[in-house]
């Protein structure tokens, strides 16, 4: 089994690059719905985020009220400290769990955001960077996804430098330009990481 490491910051492209690497027959475990699965009613992570933060991220039906969550755990440092303490343990062990029971003949790509600045990098074999300038992160986080730039600088500000992710990178992906160069990146990605292993 090759086990790919996918990472970059937001507004990168990173969700598309992983699309295209389940296209070549990769197996992907997304980290972010790990984070969903994981706070469902009834799941541990919820209670102990009840714990710490209080009754009132609950909707009336039991639920995480996420937005109220972020507005309590992005707060501050310390919130979003404690957020952490509790959701990224729970998080890798459930993606090395997932990672584990994955046939040992696939490819599976771990798609995760926050690889480098959570040191997950024992999780995976190889690293791919999603990468582009941080302006155009900027860009395409506020008018494709409809963020506020200034939540979009403030989130890259609290994620690991371009120059940090890049210095981990084995494989990096330039996804500044067409689709087209993308998925030529990629392909040539998956025939020296897979194809051509030993």
């Amino acid at each position: 089994m090759i086990r790919i490491g996918l990472t970059g910051g937001i507004g990168s492209g990173k969700s598309t690059v992983a699309a295209m690497l389940a296209g070549q027959g990769a197996v992907v475990i997304d980290a972010d719905q790990i984070a969903r699965d994981i706070v469902e009613p009834g799941e541990p992570a919820l209670a102990r985020l009840v714990a710490e933060f209080g009754p009132r991220i609950l909707t009336e039906e039991g639920a995480l009220d996420r937005q109220e969550l972020a507005a309590l755990a992005f707060s501050s440092p310390e919130g979003t400290q404690r957020l952490n303490a509790i959701m990224h343990p729970l998080i890798r062990e459930e993606a090395a769990r997932r990672l584990a029971a994955v046939p040992g003949d696939r490819v599976v790509v771990y798609d995760m955001p926050l690889l480098v600045e959570i040191g997950q990098r024992d999780l995976v074999d190889v690293i791919v960077v999603v990468d582009v300038p941080e302006e155009v992160q900027v860009e395409r986080a506020v008018h494709q996804r409809g963020l506020q730039e200034q939540d979009v600088r403030r989130r890259m500000q609290a994620q690991a430098s371009r120059q940090e992710r890049l210095s981990m990178a084995d494989v990096v992906v330039d996804n500044s330009g067409s689709l087209a160069s993308t998925r030529d990146q990629v392909e040539a990605a998956w025939r020296r990481l897979v194809r051509e292993a030993p």
